[in-house]
């Protein structure tokens, strides 16, 4: 675009902020979005900051001036840059003390960016996670921190000596947080710096203005953080220790003033204070000599004690991390050591997951309560090990005992409930006694004490198992519960895992089972619940005789085919989510059938529920064929079909011939990735030595592979479409680990089949930054080059098909997969990816080394030399570390360390 008149500009930034009409306004901001990314804008927004015309003109040019530079520097010649430099500082240097704090930040910004980015720039100030930098340049900039640090230290000193202004010291305690953050602070200053030393003072005067009392938590917390992994002296660490242990008595003054926000960042300083002192209280509890740092757990449960959940909460980890560590050392003393903190916590944790007494609404799932007592739960099954579940299901039922409210009746019930699959089945003093009470409870007791009572049935199904006498009893409870909306969801969840526990037990109860799922409609079960009890019912049914069950399961899968048919029957295909007429409703319900029968049947027999099957599947391919646009309900038809698989086995070959012409048909109308997936399933299912079964699978490939390599190959196809290149992956390696003939073969790709237009795809698809999709990806590339390094020591008579296909694709795209691997590593992908690359690098490498012992057929040298050289880069010395190293590693996570060191040169 040319470049506009100032006037122009004023005009739209006019109409971006000022303009009522809504449809003006985003004219302006599509305008002045092309405007920033042109290369004009450099100059338009220095123009608007020297004129300072107005507030929304300045901000908007500070705004694109740290666009600019964060992500358009290179636009700039060298010389424009240190240009841009000196104009940004006479701009700040110009602001006055009532400019808009956000435009001073915006400019902050962008210079810091510029800093961090021009080398030439020497004892720049600051420090970026977020620019891609090079670990060379972030290395230089940390070292001129750190070598500033003590000027800085004594100009924030005067600083704060010479202003009684709380705002002036709030940023000069957030200044100092960034330079501790930055690893720039000597951890040995820590007693002479007059910055820590003022946050800890603020921190214990509990009148400290809250903005600035967070201000100095943060602070406090930074300095721990970095003490944990500094060496220190001993003397240091014990006077900061000392200093924030000394701050409890502030806490519990915040406490008595209901101060909420101040006694939620004192936790997080006493709970940075215990991650940062447990390693050495593990280390000395594990050689008899208790460590003065174990005030800081008491410090912690302290605050577990608040009456403010949220305040406990922030606590959660520093039990976890305790938890791990007691658990690794598996020794009975030392664990001892920590049972009276974790019997606190628990108590304290019971006294938080009491409802309000007046609770007439059930939280529900979503709720702010309701996933911290998730929380909670989670944290102490983590934690129980130390103080042994019976012990406190044995405290729990004493609470039972007293005449207590029902709120702490419940959350009683609750904690027990956590432990209660640990309790051993063998129980027979609290647990009988528990289940006749949860089984007498009245109609009349409070919904969520009856709700927590039938979980905490469920949890005890392993109990239930050892003494079948009362699992009449229990499933009736369970039963008569369904019809209450609020008590549903436990009741089908404790039935499914009393079921399962039970099967064979429970298969004598199929019937009642039956009729409840008939009525599942009129009982107005919610869909989950319903969804539950089919599973409830399916493992139920497992043990039944063969031809009790085949019965069963048609007769149950045929009150789910009749809403289907019902759907299929009116003419609309509107998906009413949550009611009878959405498909997904019946589907899931199908499918949660299919997926817990568990039945061994020989090969030689017929299967059970394979007639279910077959009286399934041509009414969900109708579904399929009605709905093939809605995705989701796409998506479910082909869980219940793999469903139906998995629990027929080999024996749905009989319908193999079925579901691979009908699966290519519905992907060429809607490319909906789940069909890929059901392909997968059905070939790592079915696939054998019958030429008739290959034949089938080699079709259902040939068919599928087209269709999905024309949607990823289009421009951007990887980056729109990773669910199908996750899911087509998958298929290939099923079909080179169960079926390879139909993916080296004839049929499409000439020599080598498919499977070379498949590794082109997968060489661009290395870059793609999708976890699950660049995972597997992974697995594709590292199944075909072990298939190539298994075969490399065989003559070419040896080797199968699939061997000689592989051999020859690694030896003709070996180096640019090298390339492509090296490249999305380097460039590309997030650090956590990185153990997949290197499975398939250190591959690739075994094979270099193998077949081209000299450095002339080195693919690793030839990938370095192509990849970028200009800043941010590693320099030669590095680069040719990095191969030496690369070249020796045997091991993943060596070769993994090397690929995260490497690509940090770039980042």
């Amino acid at each position: 675009m040319d470049s506009p008149s100032m006037e122009t500009i004023y005009q739209a930034i006019s109409a971006l902020y000022d303009n009522p009409n809504t449809s003006e306004k985003e004219k302006a901001s599509l305008w002045l979005g092309d405007v920033q990314k042109s290369i004009h804008s450099w100059k338009i927004a220095d123009q608007l900051l020297q004129q300072k015309k107005d507030v929304k003109s300045c901000y908007f040019a500070a705004q694109t001036m740290r666009s600019k530079v964060q992500h358009s520097l290179s636009e700039l010649p060298q010389e424009a840059q240190i240009s841009l430099r000196d104009s940004l500082i006479s701009h700040l240097e110009g602001i006055s003390s009532d400019v808009t704090p956000a435009i001073l930040t915006q400019l902050s910004l962008a210079l810091a960016d510029l800093a961090l980015q021009l080398t030439s720039w020497q004892n720049c100030e600051i420090d970026s996670s977020s620019l891609k930098l090079g670990e060379n340049r972030r290395e230089e900039i940390k070292q001129e921190l750190r070598a500033n640090s003590q000027i800085v230290s004594f100009f924030l000193k005067e600083c704060i000596n010479n202003s009684q202004s709380s705002h002036v010291a709030l940023k000069i305690v957030k200044c100092m947080t960034s330079w501790i953050q930055a690893g720039a602070m000597n951890i040995q200053e820590v007693p002479q710096n007059a910055i820590i030393g003022f946050s800890l003072q603020v921190l214990k005067d509990h009148n400290s203005i809250n903005i600035l009392h967070d201000a100095a938590s943060d602070c406090v917390c930074a300095i721990l953080h970095c003490l944990e992994n500094s060496n220190c002296d001993d003397d240091v660490k014990k006077l900061l220790f000392d200093s924030v242990a000394s701050l409890e008595e502030s806490y519990h003054m915040a406490v008595a003033q209901e101060e909420e926000e101040k006694a939620a960042n004192y936790a997080r300083v006493f709970t940075e204070l215990a991650e940062t002192f447990l390693h050495v209280i593990i280390i000395n509890t594990a050689n008899g000599s208790p460590h003065y740092a174990m005030r800081a757990l008491e410090l912690a449960l302290t605050c577990v004690g608040h009456h403010d959940y949220e305040v406990a909460e922030i606590t959660f980890n520093v039990w976890y991390c305790l938890a791990e560590e007691v658990y690794e050392r598996d020794y009975q003393p030392f664990t001892d050591a920590f049972k009276p903190h974790i019997e606190r916590l628990i108590e304290a944790l019971a006294r938080h997951c009491q409802y309000e007494p007046d609770l007439t609404q059930l939280p529900q799932e979503g709720d702010e309560f309701y996933e911290f007592r998730v929380k909670v739960m989670e944290l102490i099954k983590d934690v129980v090990f130390i103080v042994g579940s019976s012990s406190v299901f044995r405290k729990m039922f004493g609470v039972l005992q007293a005449d207590l409210p029902w709120e702490q009746t419940e959350a009683a019930l609750f904690i027990m409930q956590a432990v209660g699959k640990n309790i051993l089945p063998e129980e027979y003093e609290y647990v009988p006694k528990v289940v006749e009470a949860i089984l007498s409870m009245p109609d009349t007791a409070h919904e969520a004490v009856r709700r927590t009572c039938l979980a905490l049935l469920g949890e005890l199904c392993e109990w239930v198992q050892r003494h079948p006498a009362c699992l009449p009893a229990c499933l009736d409870a369970l039963v008569r519960a369904l019809p209450r909306p609020a008590l549903a969801p436990a009741a089908a969840a404790a039935l499914q895992s009393i079921c399962r526990a039970c099967r064979s037990d429970a298969a004598q109860h199929y019937g009642q089972l039956l009729t409840v799922v008939r009525r599942a409609d009129e009982l107005q079960l919610p869909a989950p619940a319903a969804a539950t009890l089919l599973r409830a019912l399916a493992a139920a049914v497992g043990r039944l005789p063969p031809y009790r069950l085949a019965e069963a399961m048609s007769e149950a899968t045929a009150v789910q085919l009749a809403g289907l048919v019902r759907l299929l029957d009116a003419p609309s295909t509107e998906v009413r989510k949550g009611t009878t007429a959405d498909p997904m409703l019946w589907l899931d319900r199908l499918a949660a059938l299919f997926r817990d029968v568990d039945v061994a049947t020989p090969p030689s027999e017929p299967h059970p529920c394979l007639p279910a099957f077959k009286e399934a599947w041509p009414v969900v391919h109708r579904i399929m064929n009605k709905y093939v646009t809605e995705w989701r309900v796409m998506e479910r038809s082909c869980r219940c079909v793999r469903f139906m698989v998995r629990c027929t086995g080999k024996h749905a070959v009989e319908m193999l011939d079925e579901l691979s012409r009908a699966l290519p048909v519905l992907y060429a109308r809607c490319p909906h990735s789940c069909l890929l997936y059901l392909a997968a399933v059905i070939t790592d299912t079915l696939a054998d030595d019958r030429t008739a079964t290959a034949s089938a699978l080699t079709r259902l490939l040939h068919d599928l592979l087209p269709r999905a390599l024309t949607l990823l190959t289009a421009p951007n196809g990887l980056k729109d479409n990773p669910d199908t290149v996750d899911d087509l992956f998958r298929l290939c390696v099923r079909y080179l680990q169960r079926c390879p003939s139909a993916l080296v073969g004839g049929g499409g790709g000439g020599e080598g089949g498919a499977l070379v237009g498949v590794l082109q795809l997968a060489a661009a698809a290395c870059s793609l930054d999708h976890r699950d999709a660049n995972g597997t990806v992974m697995k594709f590339l590292l199944e075909v080059v072990r298939t190539a390094n298994a075969a490399r020591h065989k003559s070419e008579a040896e080797r199968s098909p699939v061997q000689a296909a592989a051999v020859s694709a690694v030896q003709g795209l070996g180096e640019s997969l090298t390339y492509s691997l090296l490249e999305a590593a380097a460039l590309h992908l997030h650090a956590y990816m990185l153990g997949d690359v290197a499975d398939v690098l250190l591959q690739l490498l075994a094979w270099q080394r193998a077949a081209h012992p000299s450095a002339e057929g080195d693919w690793l040298r030839a990938s370095l030399l192509r990849l970028p050289r200009q800043p941010p880069a590693p320099t030669d010395i590095q680069c040719a570390q990095f191969h030496q190293y690369a070249l020796r590693a045997e091991k993943c996570k060596e070769m993994t360390r090397l690929l995260r060191d490497f690509a940090r040169l770039y980042r």
